[in-house]
């Protein structure tokens, strides 16, 4: 399957707006709201077009990845540009193909060219760990809330880019969206039914609960 990556265009947004929602349906919550994060990323200033990208499969878009400007606020009182990642999305039909981390491969290198210092994410550490992400803890980043979080994910663009830099990881203010105005724009796509208890929510609410204070047990 030859699968072609290339920066996204604004004739590709309605198309990557329908394969993120295809691909978080159900997924962490009953619906979702990432393809509305996804139409607001593009308008808010801490987003990076150059590290907009679509995976295109004999003309159709199956995949997309974005990414926002955020900070490391460290302990002195300093603040640090890095990258925050997502919503990443593959259509489900194309999943486990190994489309994500092209994708997740083929940002690094544009980013690190750009001179960014580091990404971080939160998600699964189990697939997160194939893609060259490390538990941020590991490198003395916690949450904004000042908590150790196992879905907190780190990867260091630039050799020791984050050494020192002890604080907290603050995400673009997009990322905290309206769930109302999501819902309302939701209606513009045809009606999916919504499902609860799906084991993939079962597997984020495990992870999502795997916090703790720094420097204490989990």
């Amino acid at each position: 399957m030859i699968i072609a990556l290339r920066t996204a265009q604004p004739a590709d947004y309605a198309g990557t707006e329908h394969v993120t929602r295809e691909a978080f349906w159900n997924y962490y919550v009953p619906g979702c709201n990432e393809h509305y994060l996804l139409h607001i990323m593009r308008g808010s200033p801490s987003f990076i077009p150059e590290l907009d990208v679509v995976a295109v499969h004999g003309g159709r878009i199956v995949g997309n990845i974005v990414y926002a400007a955020s900070v490391i606020r460290t302990d002195d009182g300093k603040e640090y540009e890095v990258l925050g990642m997502g919503p990443i999305a593959v259509l489900p039909e194309y999943q486990r193909r190994g489309i994500g981390r092209r994708m997740i491969g083929y940002t690094k290198d544009r980013a690190r060219e750009m001179g960014f210092r580091a990404i971080f994410l939160y998600g699964d550490p189990d697939y997160y760990s194939r893609c060259g992400f490390v538990p941020a803890e590991t490198l003395g980043i916690r949450t904004a809330d000042n908590m150790c979080a196992a879905a907190l994910q780190a990867c260091e663009l630039q050799r020791d880019s984050l050494s020192g830099l002890k604080g907290r990881y603050v995400e673009a203010a997009v990322y905290h969206m309206d769930e109302k105005r999501a819902a309302e724009f939701d209606r513009h796509f045809p009606a999916k039914k919504k499902l609860s208890g799906t084991p993939s929510q079962k597997r984020f609410q495990q992870i999502a609960a795997m916090r703790k204070k720094p420097d204490t047990p989990l």
